[in-house]
């Protein structure tokens, strides 16, 4: 878990409003636009969140992305893992044996065990995931829920709604007469 970067968020952004629709597909394109982000760069995140099993594509002129399971089943770290892996958040070089003074052998004492300074980070990031472990995509959802205007929801559905709808509808017959 190196530096986390802007997919995460944008990850965790369009989940939540995926908890909102539990049995409409939403596509990546709209979670994207209703946002003001980069579709291009949210049709790459999904793929890694089907992949991990946190959200499931349906197909057709209405499909898009659900939730594949409980938002109460889905951590933060579900998810930090399945956009970015399960990169270390530091990367020991074992610089403690590449003093000058000890010449080409360092002796045992400099390099025994875990590095002191591996093992502060370890610890950190141990305290890190268990930390994202510990909350889900519900608990995140309530939070943004407490913090919106009752009417908040419907208007997101609607617009959702209506973006759905355009996509099935026919473009009217151009009149090719004149």
């Amino acid at each position: 878990m190196a530096h986390l970067t802007v997919s995460v968020e944008y990850g965790l952004h369009c989940l939540l409003w995926l908890v909102g629709s539990p049995e409409a597909p939403v596509s990546s394109r709209d979670l994207a636009d209703f946002q003001g982000i980069s579709p291009s760069f949210v049709a790459k995140i999904f793929p890694k969140l089907e992949k991990a099993g946190i959200v499931r594509a349906s197909e057709g002129l209405r499909g898009g992305y659900l939730l594949a399971k409980a938002p109460e089943s889905i951590s933060i770290l579900d998810v930090v893992d399945a956009i970015e892996g399960q990169k270390p958040l530091f990367d020991c070089q074992e610089i403690r044996g590449r003093c000058v003074v000890f010449g080409n052998q360092p002796p045992k004492w400099a390099t025994a065990g875990v590095c002191a300074i591996h093992a502060v980070m370890l610890g950190a990031e141990k305290a890190m995931r268990d930390s994202l472990a510990s909350q889900s995509l519900a608990d995140v959802g309530r939070v943004v829920g407490r913090k919106a205007p009752r009417d908040f929801s419907n208007e997101v559905r609607d617009w959702l709604d209506e973006r759905t709808k355009s996509r099935s509808r026919k473009p009217a017959a151009r009149d090719l007469s004149s």
